[in-house]
């Protein structure tokens, strides 16, 4: 045989085979992870607050007088959870909370002078690079995304009351 014969470069690939998709997914779920938490270091280092903070405050500033419920459904957390970014707010001197109406339990939330300069000072999309990126995909894509995602977190037995954490608290 001749030496050709024993090395066919056609046959010979220049790289690698492609790993697994679950490789290849698991590597994307990394880069938006990445993503993510890169932003929310941006936040902290720019803003001086966390990123979850952040969106609230750019809520407050947007719908001045809202409540603690009412932030809770726009962030899409638990109420406790709002209460919680509420008090480090308002500790910290961002937000300042008064009762207003007939409803005198109901507490009214309002951006203060230094909650203004710390959203001057963040770097955007205040509500964090993930829901800005989601809000940004088509509905067709947006359906078939939760489709899968739900077959992952039915594998992964979690416990879909987690949806409920901001990221920026994991």
């Amino acid at each position: 045989m001749s030496s050709s014969s024993h090395s066919n470069p056609a046959a010979e690939p220049d790289t690698l085979p492609s790993p697994p998709s679950s490789t290849r997914v698991l590597r994307q779920f990394r880069v938006v992870f990445n993503a993510v938490k890169t932003h929310f270091r941006q936040v902290e280092r720019e803003a001086g607050v966390g990123g979850a903070q952040l969106w609230a405050l750019s809520v407050i500033d947007r719908r001045p007088g809202i409540g603690v419920t009412e932030l809770a459904r726009e962030l899409d957390i638990h109420q406790s959870t709002a209460s919680n970014l509420i008090k480090s707010l308002v500790e910290r001197s961002l937000v300042a909370t008064s009762r207003e109406g007939t409803d005198r339990r109901s507490v009214s939330l309002r951006i203060q002078p230094a909650g203004a300069d710390v959203l001057r000072s963040a770097p955007l999309p205040f509500a964090g690079v993930l829901p800005d990126a989601l809000s940004a995909l088509d509905a067709a894509t947006l359906s078939r995304l939760e489709q899968d995602l739900g077959k992952l977190i039915a594998l992964l037995e979690a416990d879909e009351a987690s949806g409920n954490v901001l990221l920026s608290q994991m």
